[in-house]
């Protein structure tokens, strides 16, 4: 299992049209086979920090993922959003389970 986790600033002025393509990208993404999670979320302390959050079943998925059509056209948006650097990081899990 691959999960992708971290924050991404974006710039207050563009906020507005990185939503709409986060949700354009986030339906897509999870309508994909192997995709269990794909978020996105304000940070409560600053609503200019988008929490990002993916569960892929396999690194040969998350690949497939990379090649999508919708994944072209988002991070050819990207840079028109973004403020400063991300922080997102891909993680291999080897077991999940239940917090409690």
């Amino acid at each position: 299992m691959i999960v992708i986790a971290g924050s991404v600033a974006v710039k207050p002025e563009t906020r507005a049209e990185a939503v709409e393509a986060l949700l354009k990208m986030g339906a897509a993404s999870r309508a994909e086979d192997g995709c269990n999670t794909y978020q996105f979320a304000a940070d409560l302390a600053d609503p200019n920090v988008i929490v990002v959050l993916e569960v892929w079943e396999s690194a040969e998925i998350l690949e497939r993922h990379f090649a999508t059509p919708h994944m072209a056209e988002f991070t050819g948006k990207l840079g028109q959003y973004v403020a400063g650097d991300m922080n997102v990081v891909r993680y291999e899990i080897s077991s999940s389970g239940p917090l409690f």
